[in-house]
């Protein structure tokens, strides 16, 4: 079983509305040191794979078809070993 962590960004190029907001909140909280804020998405999966590289591939596939949008964001995919729960 492998975790992946699929880290979903807007491009440079796309203006970032809720990124803008959160940096005028920010400034009203008295964080005035906050220059920029860019916000995304942070998505796991847990993946029931033969290998680390198969896992990936599925985690990949899986963000290229549905979990980002190919002409606004781009995304990365870490897999790592997932942790089993013990009863």
């Amino acid at each position: 079983m492998f975790k992946a962590t699929v880290r979903i960004t807007l491009r440079p190029s796309i203006l970032d509305p809720q990124g803008k907001a959160v940096r005028h909140a920010l400034h009203s909280l008295g964080y005035a040191g906050v220059e920029s804020v860019r916000t995304g998405k942070l998505i796991e999966l847990q993946i029931d794979a033969a290998s680390r590289e198969e896992a990936e591939r599925i985690a990949r596939e899986a963000a290229e078809k549905l979990l980002a949008n190919p002409v606004m964001e781009d995304f990365a995919v870490e897999v790592s070993e997932a942790e089993v729960a013990s009863a």
